[in-house]
């Protein structure tokens, strides 16, 4: 394997000037407190993107307790007496099942079966859902159709803005601020609570495949209060600031919209996600497509792909060719390493013959180089999710 170009995190990187044109989140004055050095541009926000030595934060997060700034998610709320039924419609997954303060992993579904977005939802009344986007205009998607749909719905961007509170020491964490009542949320459920007179929501949900939760703040007044809150209770664990870990997502088999699947794509061609076009008797946008495709298959699929060999200081920071036979088959949408297993680990799109683990594929690196690797099964880590069920 050739040797990794030294600084991939720079080499496609500039500075980014703050201005009124992107929003900032409640929280974004403490990340800057912080020590936070760099930020990306997610859902028209600044996302906090480097504190420290990302492997660093990374054993942080398996060990201790870590806060990350989340606000780009911004929240989708759906309302009115034809909120539920509207929802459902948006979605390959039956909510009709989904009870009120639970969640659900949700696709978001075009007309030809198309992915346009994959945020957490939750019911959190009877009437009332949010949808936590990933990165894109999914808003505006839902107002499109609420407007066509000829039911008494209302969809709008909320003020709330989520922090995410990941690592073992999470629920402990969260039980100073809290109380008791956190031992009581269940994976993907969620509590309306305050704390201070601050009004939140809380899931047990999050990013990272650890035990984890997410508080969304309904006052953004508040988040500098939040924010202190928090991180007092946490001190005891060492509690610290990260920027999202990109290593822990990929071990888990957790995907980045926009990067490693799009519009372009649907359930079926992401391995994992076939599972979430749920058979139902009701309609939804995309359904005489995606039923079509789980009787004929798909020609491609993204799945896992393993680079042994050196190790990767940080993420890539653009798509690189992947080879079979000498010849271009598919496409690497991410890739870097695992500090615990050991070796590079990513996604990659190959012809649907070549989607088994264990295929022999040759990368072409961003030096010009050629990486050997092999196709591998999705998740890599903890494939029946008892870490973050614990």
């Amino acid at each position: 394997m050739t040797t990794p170009l030294a600084t991939p995190a720079t080499t496609d990187s500039s500075t980014l000037y703050f201005g009124p044109w992107y929003r900032r989140s409640p929280f974004f004055e403490k990340t800057l407190e912080a020590g936070c050095s760099a930020y990306d541009i997610y859902n028209h926000m600044y996302l906090p993107g480097y504190y420290a030595d990302p492997i660093e934060e990374y054993w942080a997060l398996l060990n201790g307790v870590t806060v990350w700034d989340v606000s780009v998610e911004r929240i989708v709320e759906i309302t009115g007496p034809d909120a539920t039924e509207f929802t459902n419609s948006l979605t390959c997954r039956d909510l009709t099942k989904c009870a009120v303060g639970q969640g659900k992993y949700m696709l978001v579904t075009a007309e030809d079966g198309g992915i346009v977005n994959d945020p957490v939802l939750l019911r959190v009344e009877e009437n009332r859902w949010w949808m936590a986007l990933a990165d894109s205009d999914a808003g505006l998607w839902a107002r499109g159709v609420a407007v066509h749909s000829g039911l008494d719905v209302k969809v709008r961007e909320p003020e709330i803005h989520p922090i995410q509170v990941q690592g073992p020491k999470s629920r402990d964490t969260l039980r100073t601020v809290f109380g008791p009542a956190i031992d009581d949320i269940k994976y993907y459920w969620a509590l309306t609570t305050e704390v201070d007179g601050i009004p939140v929501v809380i899931s047990r949900t999050g990013c990272t495949g650890e035990v984890g939760y997410e508080i969304y703040l309904r006052d953004p007044s508040r988040g500098g209060d939040l924010w202190d809150r928090v991180f007092e209770a946490g001190k005891p664990y060492d509690i610290r600031p990260i920027a999202p870990c990109e290593a822990r997502r990929i071990e888990a088999g957790i995907f980045n919209y926009g990067s490693d699947m799009t519009i372009n794509d649907t359930p079926f061609h992401v391995m994992g996600l076939e599972r979430l076009v749920e058979t139902q008797d009701g309609d939804y946008i995309g359904k005489a497509a995606l039923e079509h495709l789980r009787v004929k298959g798909v020609d491609r699929k993204l799945v896992g792909i393993e680079v042994e060999g050196d190790a990767l200081p940080f993420e890539l920071s653009r798509q690189c060719d992947a080879l079979s036979g000498g010849k271009k088959v598919g496409t690497v949408t991410d890739l870097i390493w695992s500090p615990r297993l050991a070796k590079n680990i990513g996604y990659v799109w190959v012809p649907i013959e070549l989607a088994g683990a264990g295929n022999a594929l040759d990368i072409v690196a961003p030096d010009g180089g050629i990486w050997p690797a092999q196709t591998a099964s999705i998740p890599f880590l903890d494939a029946k999710k008892q870490v973050p069920l614990g």
